[in-house]
């Protein structure tokens, strides 16, 4: 750590949490995981950041819906793309590389495709307003499909797919990054981003089937949730520069050499991604590709949730390994961890605590998840 960086986190997090940071550069032992999670509650995050992104000149309507995106995914216990990322846009907004009040609108559009200018600010906003247009084409289409460019960071990509479920309809959601990560299949040096991939298909009596994935074997914001908990990363996760296996957490996140998911696969994926998501929309630090499909233009109304209900009956039923860990299908982790943290909140960790309270305090306003 810089001195400059020590003095900022004693004035704003204590000796104790800054000689934590510190020990954690310097010894091979996982000091941070020593620190207990705080559990606080959705409303009470969402109206932090809410205040924090006001401060930086958000108008209220797009402060307050990129807080709730944000929230919503760490409520579906998607830990590496809510609250943890703000950190992350704040040193955007320093660099100059983030607008606060961008002008989201729609370039084009025809019956069944369109374009949306995300206007240089965060992804959330633009995405959403691209997932509602390709179901309003999909409903007089069939099918609707919208590239999103000159965007920026989303947070989880199901949050958009599941968007189009929830007005019956099949959605697929995907975005490019602004930064690569991910090493092509037998290359040394990160050329593509994370590149996630959702999908989400609607239940009739039963839940949707939700698909979100990263084409990498885990997504950055997992290696930065290991790091900020002191856990060491699983071989496959990433890799050094010469090819073998990278442990470390903060090395892992700060060289950002992430691993394809199933190699040559993921690594074709990753650049599908791409093709969708950074060349079709045009230019812009980041991109998104949204489709919204009405199931009724292919079979009779109901019948493509009766099926996702029958499909997703026959994966739970599957003989389990162990019986204490039934299959799973897509969706019900975060199914439960909606229920759950609704029920007892939001467990933080003491890194992404400390962040938000850096951002706060450098925002110029209060830092209200202080609790016992």
């Amino acid at each position: 750590m810089s001195a400059g960086r020590v003095r900022e986190t004693l004035r704003t997090s204590g000796p104790l949490w800054t000689a934590s940071l510190m020990l954690d550069r310097v010894l091979p032992y996982p000091v941070l995981r020593h620190w207990p999670d705080r559990r606080v509650s959705a409303a009470e995050l969402e109206r932090q950041v809410a205040e924090v992104f006001r401060a930086w000149g958000m108008t209220e309507e797009y402060a307050a819906a990129t807080a709730g995106h944000m929230v919503a995914t760490d409520l579906r216990g998607v830990d590496s793309h809510g609250v943890s990322t703000l950190l992350g846009y704040h040193r955007l907004l320093r660099a100059g590389e983030l607008e606060p009040r961008p002008e989201v609108r729609t370039v084009s559009r025809d019956a069944a495709t369109a374009v949306v200018d995300g206007g240089g600010g965060l992804g959330h906003v633009p995405a959403e307003a691209g997932m509602r247009l390709a179901v309003e084409l999909a409903r007089e289409a069939g099918t609707g499909t919208v590239a999103v460019r000159n965007s920026g960071h989303f947070g989880a990509a199901g949050i958009y797919s599941a968007m189009a479920a929830e007005e019956g309809m099949i959605g697929i959601a995907c975005t490019d990054t602004r930064e690569p990560a991910v090493v092509p299949a037998r290359g040394r040096e990160a050329k593509l981003g994370t590149n996630p991939i959702a999908f989400a298909a609607p239940g009739r009596e039963g839940p949707p089937f939700e698909l979100d994935m990263a084409t990498t074997t885990a997504s950055l914001g997992r290696v930065l949730g290991a790091w900020r908990r002191g856990r060491r990363l699983p071989a496959g996760w990433a890799m050094r520069e010469d090819g073998s296996p990278e442990r470390d957490g903060r090395r892992a996140f700060e060289d950002r050499r992430l691993m394809p998911l199933g190699g040559y696969k993921g690594y074709g994926l990753a650049a599908m991604v791409e093709l969708l998501c950074g060349v079709l929309p045009g230019p812009g630090a980041v991109g998104h590709f949204l489709l919204a499909l009405d199931p009724e233009r292919f079979r009779p109304a109901g019948e493509l949730q009766t099926g996702v209900d029958r499909l997703s009956g026959e994966l739970r039923a599957t003989r389990p390994l162990d019986p204490s860990r039934p299959v799973l299908v897509p969706g019900d982790p975060e199914r439960a961890a909606r229920a759950e943290r609704e029920r007892l909140g939001i467990p933080l960790s003491r890194s992404v605590l400390e962040d938000v309270r850096g951002v706060a305090r450098a925002s110029g306003v209060p830092f209200i998840l202080d609790g016992p």
